[in-house]
C-alpha cells in the first residue's frame, strides 16, 4: 500500500469517530439514566454537551491547526477524544459523564476540522475529489453504524463498553496518525493567536447550539446574546492584525455560497432522519423493524455515492457534479410529497434513496470547490467553517423541520394519524424543495 493510501485510511478513521461519536451514546441513553437514577431531562446533556463542545470550538481548531500544524494537532485531537471516551467509560457521577462527553466534543471538532484539511497535505490537487468522497462516505458509515453497534454493545456488555469501543478505536487511529500522515505547513515564525475572536465565536456559536436544544420559552434571550457575541465577532475581525476569520476571503465566489448550500442540505438530510420514523410508523404503519431497514436506507446510499462522486468531482469538475447532486436531491424532495403516500414505505424509500444520493455527490463536489483553491495556511479554518455549516444544518433540520412535521397534525382528530402523517410530510419536503432551488440558485453565483 503506498505511503499516500496509508495517509489516507488513517485520515478516514479521524474521520469516521466523531461521526460514531455522535450517534454511538443515544442508545445507551435509557441505561444510563437508570445506572444514575437520572431522568432524561438530565442525561440528555450527555448528548447535548458533546453537540455544543463540537459547534463552539470547530473553527478554532481550525485556526489552530493552520497555526502549529494539522497533523500534530489532529493527533492532539484524538487523544482528547479517546481519553475522554476512556473516562466516560468509568464515570462515577452523571455530572461527570456529561464533562467527559464534553472534552470528548472537544476533542471531535479538532478531528472534524482538520481531516479534510489534511487531504491538501497528503494528496495531489487533481484527486482531491476523490479523497473528499471517501471521507464523505465514512462520514456516512459512522452515522449508520453508530445506533447498530451502540446497541449490540449495550446489549452484551452494558452502557460502558459503548466510550471504551470509542476509546480503543481512537488509540487505534493515533497510532495511524504518527505513522503515515506527514506534517504539513505551519506558519513559520511567531504565531499570532486572535484570542478575542476565539472566544467570541466560540461563546457565540455555544449560545446558538443551546438554544436549538432549549425550550420556546427560553430560545429568544440565547439567539439574541449568541448575535450579539457575533456582532462583536465581527467587529474584533475587522481590526485585529491576524483575524481567526478573515472576512475578506467572503468576497470569493466560492466560499460563503458553499458553505451556504451545505448548510441548506444538511438541513434538508437531518429532516429525513427526525421526521422519517415518526411518519414511516403513523402513516404507512410500519413496524420497528421495518422502520429501521427503511430508514438505513439514506445512509447506505451516501456511503456509496462517496467515492464515485469523488471520482466524478476530478474528471469533470466540481461545479458539474455539485449541480447534478442538487438535481437529484430536487428530484428526490419532489418524489416524496407523492410516492410515500402512494407507496408506503417502498415510496418513502424510494425518495429517500434519491435525497440521500444527491447529499454524498453534492458534499464530496462542495468540499473540493471551498477547499482546493484555498491557501496552506487558511485551510483549516475554512475546514472548521465547512464543518460547522454542516452542524448548523443539521441542528436546523432536527428543530425546524420537526416543528413543520408537527403542523400537518393541526386541527385534525386525535386518532387520525395517518391523515396528519401525510399531511406533515408534504410540508416538510414543500420546505426542502424550496431549500434545493436555493442551493442552486447559489451554485449559479459560483459558476
Amino acid at each position: 500500500m503506498s505511503a499516500t493510501r496509508q495517509g489516507l485510511v488513517a485520515l478516514s478513521l479521524t474521520m469516521l469517530l466523531p461521526s460514531l461519536g455522535t450517534s454511538i451514546a443515544n442508545v445507551a441513553l435509557p441505561d444510563i439514566a437508570r445506572a444514575f437514577g437520572a431522568p432524561m431531562s438530565g442525561v440528555q446533556w450527555i448528548v447535548i454537551a458533546y453537540l455544543l463542545a463540537v459547534t463552539a470550538l470547530i473553527v478554532t481548531a481550525g485556526r489552530l491547526g493552520d497555526l502549529y500544524g494539522r497533523a500534530r494537532l489532529l493527533q492532539v485531537g484524538t487523544l482528547v477524544f479517546g481519553a475522554a471516551a476512556a473516562g466516560a467509560s468509568v464515570a462515577s457521577g452523571l455530572g461527570w459523564l456529561i464533562a467527559l462527553r464534553g472534552a470528548q466534543g472537544a476533542g471531535a471538532a479538532v478531528m472534524m476540522a482538520l481531516t479534510m484539511a489534511a487531504v491538501g497535505d497528503l494528496v495531489p490537487r487533481e484527486r482531491t475529489g476523490r479523497a473528499m468522497g471517501l471521507l464523505a462516505t465514512v462520514s456516512a458509515v459512522g452515522t449508520a453504524l453508530g445506533p447498530s453497534l451502540g446497541g449490540v454493545l449495550v446489549a452484551r456488555w452494558g452502557w460502558p463498553s459503548v466510550f471504551v469501543a470509542s476509546a480503543t478505536a481512537a488509540g487505534i487511529a493515533l497510532v495511524a496518525l504518527r505513522a503515515f500522515v506527514p506534517h504539513g505547513a505551519q506558519i513559520r515564525g511567531r504565531a499570532v493567536l486572535d484570542l478575542p475572536g476565539m472566544a467570541l465565536l466560540s461563546a457565540a456559536l455555544g449560545l446558538g447550539a443551546l438554544a436549538a436544544s432549549r425550550g420556546a420559552g427560553q430560545t429568544l434571550p440565547l439567539v439574541a446574546a449568541a448575535l450579539a457575541l457575533l456582532g462583536a465577532f465581527v467587529v474584533v475581525e475587522r481590526r485585529v492584525a491576524a483575524p481567526l476569520v478573515d472576512l475578506s476571503t467572503f468576497t470569493g465566489r466560492d466560499l460563503w455560497p458553499g458553505l451556504a448550500q451545505m448548510a441548506l442540505v444538511s438541513m434538508i438530510v437531518m429532516a429525513t432522519l427526525v421526521v422519517g420514523p415518526f411518519y414511516l410508523s403513523a402513516g404507512p404503519g410500519l413496524s420497528p423493524a421495518a422502520t429501521g431497514l427503511v430508514m438505513s436506507v439514506g445512509p447506505g446510499v451516501v456511503a456509496l455515492a462517496g467515492v464515485p462522486a469523488g471520482r466524478l468531482v476530478d474528471r469533470y469538475g466540481a461545479p458539474r457534479v455539485g449541480t447534478a447532486g442538487l438535481a437529484a436531491m430536487l428530484a428526490g424532495t419532489l418524489a416524496m410529497l407523492q410516492l410515500p403516500v402512494v407507496l408506503g414505505g417502498g415510496g418513502y424509500a424510494a425518495s429517500l434513496a434519491l435525497v440521500t444520493g444527491g447529499y454524498g455527490v453534492f458534499q464530496a463536489s462542495n468540499a473540493t470547490a471551498i477547499l482546493a483553491p484555498v491557501a496552506p495556511d487558511r485551510r483549516g479554518v475554512v475546514s472548521g467553517l465547512l464543518a460547522l455549516a454542516r452542524n448548523v444544518g443539521l441542528i436546523a433540520g432536527a428543530s425546524l423541520m420537526g416543528a413543520v412535521y408537527a403542523t400537518g397534525f393541526a386541527g385534525l382528530p386525535a386518532l387520525d394519524w395517518p391523515a396528519g402523517a401525510d399531511s406533515g410530510l408534504r410540508m416538510v419536503f414543500a420546505v426542502a424543495g424550496v431549500s434545493v432551488l436555493a442551493a442552486l440558485a447559489l451554485g449559479v453565483r459560483r459558476t
